[in-house]
Parts: structure tokens; C-alpha cells; sequence
């Protein structure tokens, strides 16, 4: 497909919602240019992708590249672990009661990005500029950028992938609420004694989410969510007693436990976007929504925003930066955005939560997901795939009426 220079998209931002948008875009036969530093390869965390996130990396051609280094989520599970006077019952997700092998992929972020940075490297319709945006000028007929190695590019969109404080998001006019939380999480891998079985588990406590993840062989990564103060302190143990803390918190589930090197602690916000593109930037990944880390919603979410964005730009090739363009791009992903990130806020205040109609909102829910089948096959398929749930459900009703 000839590419047309005038409608060039610009991407801020190199991380991996900025790498996947360059590559969507640039296979879809537009000019892209990627503008940010060589990614960082020293992230010990890992990113659960989902089956259709899945899809997005190999119509991309980079799956092929990480199935080695992941491990397949098959089952999915949430136990209440608070000591709380109402407490839930264990819910399990299976994929295979909606006809799936597998939920998604554990992927390690220190293979993710640089397998996605290496296509995007290799590609013939990138221009990868390492540098970074200082200023951002908007016209009405183009996104202009002056970076920071004196030189300036121009575009018909700017996609901002420039992360939660975005530049480019505010550089547009477009107003985030943001709320920090009284979280921090901590993110580490660990071996263990017993396989895991493609199993994780997300224990829910009173300070947040307590979330095993599979890796290859008989290892995992975990997610520790509590006060600022706790998470400093678990960091700062030893391996030993870290181990044994892991371990106790798990309920011994996998056995004997051994941390392995390269703690990382990240402060917890939310922040929401009044508008997802305006004047001439689109959104995407965290510059679109951030929330606390529950249910594996992140970089899926991200995804879905990239694709979306990318089929709206190829339907206005001429001027993908429109505002016919970017009005649909807002009024395609809100819904999507809200609601999800929606859904993680609320259990998370669910959690942190005192307030006895609190806890047996959170408790009724569960118990409906882990007593009624159908209910629970609805929310699997749409974690997976929004608006799935909704149409299984019209086409069992459609069944039935038939006969």
C-alpha cells in the first residue's frame, strides 16, 4: 500500500503501547514516526495479554518471538484472603468453559519490549527519532513537535503513548482527574516448589490485591499490593524472609518459595481523561486511563485503544487527524475505557472498604460469579473480548426461541 507522507502519524512515546501503535499504524501502510529514547530492558515486571491482545501481536508478527519466554493462563481464580466478618467464596475461571485452550500469555517485559523494539527497528515505514518531545504547537490541520535534538516533525495525528503524565495529552487541552491511592505495589518474580499448573491466583486482602502469575517451568511473578510503608518494608528483607512472607501469603499453595533477584516498587493512582482525542492527539495506553493493577486490564486495554484508533485512521486515510476522525475514535473507545477502568476502581475501594454494604456488595457479586455458570461465562467472555458475553447471550436466546 502507497503510503501518503501528508497523512504521516506521529507516535510520542516508546515504550510498549508506543511500539505496538508504530507497528499497527505502519502496517496498516501509513508513514509513522516513533519519537523516544531506546526502551528501557531492565523491567523485571510481566504483562498478562489476552487471547485477542494476542491476536493484535501476531497479525503484528511478533508473537512468534515471545511464546518461548511466556506461560499460558488456563485458569484464573480469586480468593478472599481478608479477615473480614464477610468474606467471599473462592471464584475459579476456567477457559475452557467458553471453549478456549487458554485465557492469554505471561509475558516477561524484559523479552516483550525488546522483540517489539526490534521490529519496529526493522521496519521500512518507521522513522524511529530517539529523542524526545519538548514542545508541542497544534494547528488546526497539523500536530507539530520540537524535540528536544532540535529538530521538528510535523503530522496529520499525534498519538500520544507518552504514558500517565502525558505531554501530549496536555498539550491538546484534554483534562485528566487524577487520584492517588494510599498503594504501592510490589512486583517480583519467584520460583517455587510446586508447578503452578497455569493457574493464577489473585488473593484479595484489606490493603489490595495479592496476584500470582505463571512463568515457565515451576516459577511465577507476583504483584504485591498494600500500604506504601508495608511494601517498603517487604523490600527491603532479605530473600529469606521475603520468601517466607510470600509463601504465607499464598497459603503455601506452591510450597517452599525463593524470591529471586530485582524488587520493584510502583506507587498506585487512577486517572481518567474528560475527552480520549482533541486537536489533532489521540490517547492511548496510559496516557488514555490508569488504574491499580486487578484483573490483568492494563496494556489489553491499551491494546484495544491502538487497534480501534488505527482502524478509524484507515477509514479517513486523507486526514486521519480530523476531527471526524478523532470524534469517532472518543465515542468508539469510551465505553470500553469507562467501563473497565470503572469495574477495577470500584473493587479495589471495595477491598480497602470498612463499610459492612461494601463488603456485602463485593460478596454477593462473587457469590453470584462462583455459584451461576452462565453469569460467570458472560464476565470471561467479556474480560476477553467487550461485547462477546453480550452477544453468546443473544445467541442463546435466539437458540432457545428456535426451538
Amino acid at each position: 500500500m502507497q503510503q501518503n507522507d501528508n497523512a504521516r502519524i506521529l507516535v510520542a512515546g516508546s515504550g510498549p503501547a508506543g511500539l505496538i501503535a508504530a507497528l499497527g499504524f505502519a502496517e496498516a501502510g501509513f508513514a509513522v514516526t516513533l519519537v523516544g529514547p531506546e526502551a528501557a530492558t531492565g523491567d523485571g515486571r510481566t504483562t498478562a495479554l489476552m487471547n485477542p491482545a494476542l491476536k493484535v501481536l501476531d497479525r503484528l508478527g511478533v508473537l512468534g518471538g515471545l511464546r518461548s519466554q511466556a506461560a499460558a493462563l488456563k485458569v484464573m481464580r480469586i480468593v478472599d484472603a481478608t479477615r473480614r466478618l464477610i468474606r467471599s467464596p473462592t471464584v475459579t475461571f476456567r477457559a475452557n468453559e467458553i471453549g478456549e485452550e487458554q485465557f492469554g500469555l505471561n509475558l516477561p517485559n524484559r523479552m516483550l519490549i525488546p522483540v517489539l523494539a526490534e521490529a519496529v527497528a526493522g521496519h521500512a515505514g518507521i522513522e524511529w527519532r530517539k529523542s524526545m518531545v519538548e514542545t508541542w504547537r497544534l494547528d488546526d490541520d497539523r500536530a507539530h513537535a520540537a524535540l528536544a535534538d532540535g529538530s521538528e516533525l510535523s503530522a496529520s495525528l499525534a498519538v500520544a503513548a507518552d504514558g500517565r503524565a502525558s505531554p501530549a495529552r496536555e498539550a491538546a487541552g484534554i483534562k485528566a482527574s487524577a487520584r492517588p491511592y494510599n498503594q504501592s505495589a510490589l512486583v517480583l518474580n519467584f520460583s517455587h516448589r510446586s508447578d503452578h499448573g497455569f493457574v493464577s491466583t489473585e488473593f484479595h486482602t484489606e490493603t489490595g490485591p495479592f496476584t500470582q502469575v505463571p512463568l515457565p517451568g515451576r516459577r511465577s511473578s507476583l504483584v504485591w499490593v498494600a500500604e506504601p510503608e508495608t511494601v517498603q518494608e517487604l523490600a527491603a528483607l532479605d530473600d529469606a524472609s521475603l520468601s517466607a512472607r510470600v509463601e504465607d501469603k499464598m497459603q503455601s499453595m506452591l510450597g517452599r518459595v525463593a524470591v529471586e533477584p530485582g524488587r520493584q516498587i510502583y506507587p498506585l493512582s487512577a486517572a481518567s481523561p474528560g475527552r480520549f482525542a482533541q486537536n489533532r492527539v489521540a490517547l492511548v495506553g496510559e496516557a488514555a486511563h490508569v488504574f491499580p493493577p486487578i484483573g490483568a486490564q492494563g496494556l489489553n486495554l491499551g491494546i484495544r485503544d491502538i487497534d480501534d484508533l488505527v482502524g478509524i485512521a484507515s477509514e479517513n486515510r486523507d486526514d486521519p487527524g480530523s476531527r471526524r476522525s478523532l470524534a469517532a475514535y472518543d465515542t468508539r473507545r469510551r465505553p470500553d475505557i469507562w467501563a473497565r477502568s470503572g469495574a477495577v476502581n470500584l473493587l479495589n475501594m471495595s477491598l480497602l472498604s470498612d463499610m459492612l454494604p461494601a463488603q456485602l456488595a463485593r460478596s454477593a457479586g462473587l457469590n453470584a460469579l462462583g455459584s451461576f455458570a452462565p453469569l460467570r461465562a458472560f464476565f470471561m467472555r467479556e474480560g476477553l473480548r467487550p461485547g462477546s458475553g453480550f452477544r453468546a447471550l443473544a445467541g442463546g436466546l435466539r437458540k432457545q426461541a428456535g426451538q
